[in-house]
């Protein structure tokens, strides 16, 4: 996993039992629509681990039958109902090159609503981290590196700040910057998500060499000196590599 990254995961543990197969398809479909979407944020910046607890409020009722099972595939239209929006604001600095930490901003919107959950970043990779805001969340607080959650109801936001060391230097003069994976996940199905990234960097510095994955239908990425833009609505699993070359 790449530095700062972190993962998803329930906290509660799941003793296997004998299903047949017409059992399990029934309890899959009845999990799929009544308990809480796990999604998962891999992101390799400050990727936040959730771990959360079974909800009892039937989330935005995605079909069964339409769940992604993991192939990234970006979706040109948008759902109808609202759903996660994780932004991310990164500001890569002059120092930013010989230390590898930059400056993270970063927002949830749409949260799936859960009873408990915890947002966790890699020990020695965060810094000054801190919740800037939290709404229609019960409690939220600083614990070591990660952020605890309580009582998250239907459209809570929050909002964190932290610096990140994600900045690496491979070699030759040349850096990168690793995003991802990125996921929505519940038992083996992905559900949509939407990430976007407003990324400023030093362009007396810096100058900017590629991008991945390019620009196509459902992933849209804007450039300019200085600054880079990305908005993509996705289901599956996405991760970013954006290259620098130093002036």
């Amino acid at each position: 996993m790449a530095p700062g990254g972190s993962s998803l995961q329930a906290n509660e543990s799941l003793r296997p039992f004998p299903l047949s197969n017409a059992q399990f398809t029934h309890v899959r479909r009845s999990l799929l629509s009544h308990a809480a979407l796990l999604f998962a944020l891999l992101f390799a910046l400050l990727t936040p681990s959730l771990a959360s607890a079974q909800s009892d409020t039937d989330l935005s009722m995605e079909s069964a039958h339409n769940v992604n099972e993991g192939v990234l595939r970006f979706l040109v239209t948008a759902p109808s109902k609202p759903i996660h929006h994780h932004h991310n604001q990164i500001l890569i600095d002059q120092n930013s090159l010989s230390t590898g930490w930059v400056s993270l901003k970063q927002c949830h919107t749409n949260l799936d609503p859960v009873p408990r959950a915890q947002i966790t970043f890699r020990e020695g990779f965060v810094r000054d981290l801190r919740v800037d805001i939290s709404s229609q969340i019960e409690q939220a607080w600083i614990e070591g590196a990660s952020v605890q959650l309580v009582n998250v109801e239907p459209g809570a936001r929050l909002c964190l700040s932290a610096q990140t060391r994600a900045f690496r230097n491979t070699g030759n003069g040349y850096y990168n910057l690793t995003n991802g994976p990125y996921m929505r996940k519940f038992l083996d199905g992905y559900y949509p998500m939407r990430v976007t990234l407003a990324i400023d960097y030093p362009p007396q510095t810096l100058e900017l060499i590629d991008i991945a994955p390019q620009a196509q239908p459902g992933l849209k990425i804007d450039t300019h000196r200085g600054a880079i833009r990305i908005d993509t609505v996705f289901e599956g699993e996405m991760q970013t590599l954006i290259q620098f070359e130093k002036r």
